[in-house]
């Protein structure tokens, strides 16, 4: 059985006291909330990782990096490695994001390498994809999203590809308050878990988790999660707020 994930991406906000409050009251609240089977990750800027991931302590609770560098070491001032990721305890980054793919400009090859890299420091990789408006009013979104997984992942073997979690950006609907409907997220999940079976097999299709990252929040997690091919969210703005996030949580 696949797992279900919610993950929260705090993206570039709260100093280093406001993190750990949050952070602190989100685990205190799932010891009263069993997650039954299912996980939650806090992806935290990186000046958070160690303190976060050392409070953590309600089972099913995770902690992870929002993006990592190719690189083991060396000089790349400003960069943090998967080595130092994985040394804060924390066991997941996040890896494509659309802002890191639009605004930074990383490409398929890079993001392939971080992958690879990451892995190799035992670390699971929640591998995002997506379309921006223009590309699904061309209707090319399938083409494009199987140009990322193909460019990015699907040249892992079956083992690594077991510690990648995938998830499905509408990229218009990040931070833009549109969400797409259910059965458009529906459509998605479904097309990516048949591309993960053409390439690794119905097995592995069926134990790969798929997360929707779109503007999800408490009032429309459980229509979302409902979907079939819907595993969980990726969960930006709300879950700054630990109400709406613990709720998004509950709706899983």
């Amino acid at each position: 059985m696949r797992k279900k994930i919610v993950a929260g991406n705090w993206k570039m906000n709260m100093d280093y006291n406001e993190g750990i409050s949050l952070a602190k009251s989100i685990n205190d609240e799932l010891h009263s909330t069993p997650l039954s089977g299912k996980e939650v990750i806090l992806c935290t800027p990186f000046i958070h990782l160690q303190g976060v991931s050392s409070l953590l302590s309600s089972k099913g609770l995770s902690s992870g990096a929002q993006n990592c560098n190719d690189h083991k070491s060396g000089a790349y001032t400003g960069e943090i490695s998967a080595t130092m990721i994985k040394s804060t305890g924390a066991s997941y980054v996040i890896i494509g994001h659309s802002e890191r793919r639009t605004i930074y400009k990383e490409d398929d090859s890079l993001l392939s390498s971080k992958t690879i890299e990451a892995l190799r420091n035992e670390l699971k990789v929640i591998f995002c994809c997506g379309e921006v408006l223009a590309e699904r009013e061309q209707k090319i979104h399938f083409d494009v999203v199987k140009k990322q997984l193909e460019s990015g992942i699907f040249g892992l073997t079956e083992e690594d590809f077991a510690n990648i979690v995938i998830a499905y950006e509408p990229v218009w609907a990040i931070g833009t308050g549109v969400t797409a409907t259910p059965d458009q997220a529906q459509e998605m999940h479904k097309y990516i878990r048949s591309l993960v079976e053409k390439r690794y097999g119905k097995e592995c299709a069926d134990d790969t988790t798929i997360l929707y990252g779109g503007s999800c929040k408490a009032s429309n997690a459980n229509e979302l999660f409902a979907n079939p091919d819907v595993d969980g969210g990726l969960i930006g703005g709300a879950s700054l707020v630990k109400d709406e996030f613990i709720n998004i949580i509950k709706a899983l």
